[in-house]
């Protein structure tokens, strides 16, 4: 957000995550991003959580791999939604936090998004990555700085059981949802924490235009 805010853009947070596994996961998670775009007086759009929606969407990939079909499947949900959503009200640039996650590969994370642009004429999706030029140290420092929340998973109940799962295989406990936060001296995982391994199967784009709508 800040970068975004700096390089003179109108921009609103647009909070689409259905993916999001348990329900006190996602609101917790939702609640830091209300607290934050708050603080930078940026206007906080709360869509639905269609859970139905996304486990429809997702049948029949619940084996798949971390990075794997399961999450271009939900990139596109969610973008598709957020696209819709752009385009009914104004925005003409989109972009996305997920770039940035540890947990997800970029270039998958950018096919989704342009994709979902494509559908509508006249709306782009901004693909920069927003971990260059120290942007992955910058996301770092700002969650120690406010206390954010430490995720140990991306968010989806398919990827809570394969972390839990490969957690228990090297004898560590499992994922206590709401307990790690950035600066808690007791955190056991950092951000160079490793992905849990594979479960087996049963264009840099453009910069917004100057104080464009973007979301």
């Amino acid at each position: 957000m800040e970068r975004i805010l700096a390089a003179g853009a109108n921009l609103t947070v647009f909070f689409y995550n259905p993916n999001i596994h348990p329900r006190r996961e996602y609101e917790l998670r939702k609640q830091e991003n209300i607290a934050f775009a708050e603080k930078l007086s940026v206007p906080f759009i709360d869509a639905d959580y269609d859970t139905d929606n996304w486990f429809s969407r997702v049948r029949g990939l619940e084996w798949e791999p971390e990075r794997g079909v399961r999450c271009s499947v939900c990139f596109d949900l969610r973008f598709e939604r957020t696209a819709l959503y752009a385009v009914e009200y104004g925005f003409r640039v989109f972009t996305s936090s997920l770039g940035i996650s540890r947990w997800k590969d970029f270039e998958q994370v950018t096919g989704a998004g342009v994709r979902a642009a494509s559908r509508y004429p006249g709306l782009l999706y901004w693909t920069y990555n927003w971990r260059k030029l120290g942007g992955s140290e910058r996301m770092i420092a700002i969650s120690r700085e406010e206390g954010f929340y430490q995720q140990e998973y991306c968010g989806c109940l398919y990827s809570l059981r394969d972390a839990n799962r490969w957690r228990t295989s090297r004898g560590r406990p499992k994922i206590e949802l709401g307990k790690k936060f950035y600066g808690n001296a007791a955190s056991e995982t950092s951000p160079s924490s490793p992905l849990p391994e594979p479960e087996p199967a049963p264009h840099r784009g453009p910069s917004p235009t100057p104080r464009a709508r973007t979301l």
